[in-house]
C-alpha cells in the first residue's frame, strides 16, 4: 500500500524525534507515557546543592567497625598467644589473659568518661566561634590558640583525645587540632609540674619547654598544608544556563 503523502512522513519524523529526546509526557489513546532520558545523562537522585560543597570544611569519613588496624592487632595478638602457649603452656596464656581483662576493666570507665566528655563538649561549644578561632581561615592565630590550649589542658589521653575529636566536630581544622595535641604532648604543664620538675629539675624543664614551643605551631602548619592538598575543596561549577 502506498504511503499517504507528507502527512504520514511528518508523523513518522515527529515520532522518531520523540524517541530520542522526550521533553514532555505524551498522552495518546488514554495511555500516558512518561518522558525518557538519554542514557548519557547522570541520575538526578538526591543531587547535592552547590552551597554544601563550600560549607563542608572537610570530607566526611565513615568509620568502619573492622579496619586494617584491628586486623593487624588481632594478628599480633594471635601470634603472641601462640608463642606464649608454646613456651608456658595453657596456664601462661590464661594468666596473661586474666591480667589483661583486669586491666581492661579498670580502664573502661575512663574511656567511657572521655567519650562522654567529648560528646558533651561538641554539643556545648558554639560552632561559629570555634570555626572563627580554630577553623581553616584562622591562620597563625588559630595555631597559637591551639598550642596554648594544649599546653594548659589537664588530664591524660582519656581527656585530651576526646577533646581534640570534639574540636574537629565543631569546626576546628586539622592544623589547629594537631597543634593542640602536639602541645599537650610536649608542653603539658600537668606532667611537667607533677613529674618533670621534681625528677629532672627546674632548669631542665624550663629549657625543654622553651625549645619545644615552636614545634606545635610548625606541626600544625605542616598538617594544614598537607591536608589542603590531600582533601582539596570541590570546585563549584556555575550553571551553564
Amino acid at each position: 500500500m502506498a504511503p499517504h503523502g507528507p502527512a504520514q512522513g511528518a508523523h513518522r519524523s515527529r515520532h522518531r524525534s520523540v524517541c530520542i529526546a522526550w521533553t514532555a509526557p505524551l498522552i495518546r489513546t488514554g495511555i500516558t507515557l512518561e518522558p525518557t532520558r538519554p542514557l548519557s545523562d547522570p541520575c538526578p537522585k538526591d543531587p547535592a546543592p552547590a552551597e554544601d560543597a563550600d560549607s563542608e570544611p572537610r570530607p566526611g569519613r565513615v568509620r568502619k567497625p573492622i579496619g586494617w588496624s584491628t586486623i593487624i592487632i588481632a594478628a599480633l595478638v594471635a601470634v603472641s598467644a601462640t608463642l606464649v602457649w608454646r613456651r608456658d603452656g595453657t596456664d601462661g596464656v590464661l594468666d596473661i589473659l586474666t591480667h589483661d581483662l583486669s586491666l581492661f576493666g579498670g580502664i573502661l570507665p575512663r574511656v567511657l568518661a572521655g567519650c562522654l566528655l567529648g560528646a558533651f563538649i561538641s554539643e556545648i561549644l558554639p560552632h561559629e566561634k570555634v570555626s572563627r578561632a580554630l577553623g581553616p581561615k584562622s591562620g597563625l592565630k588559630g595555631l597559637l590558640i591551639g598550642t596554648a590550649f594544649g599546653a594548659i589542658l589537664p588530664g591524660g589521653p582519656f581527656t585530651a583525645y576526646p577533646v581534640a575529636s570534639a574540636l574537629l566536630a565543631v569546626g576546628a581544622d586539622f592544623g589547629a587540632t594537631i597543634a593542640m595535641v602536639v602541645s599537650w604532648t610536649l608542653i603539658g604543664y600537668g606532667r611537667a609540674v607533677a613529674w618533670e620538675i621534681p625528677i629532672m629539675g627546674t632548669d631542665f624543664t624550663l629549657w625543654r619547654i622553651v625549645i619545644s614551643l615552636p614545634l606545635p605551631v610548625l606541626a600544625g602548619a605542616l598538617g594544614r598544608f598537607v591536608y589542603v592538598r590531600l582533601y582539596p575543596k570541590p570546585a563549584v561549577k556555575d550553571d551553564e544556563n
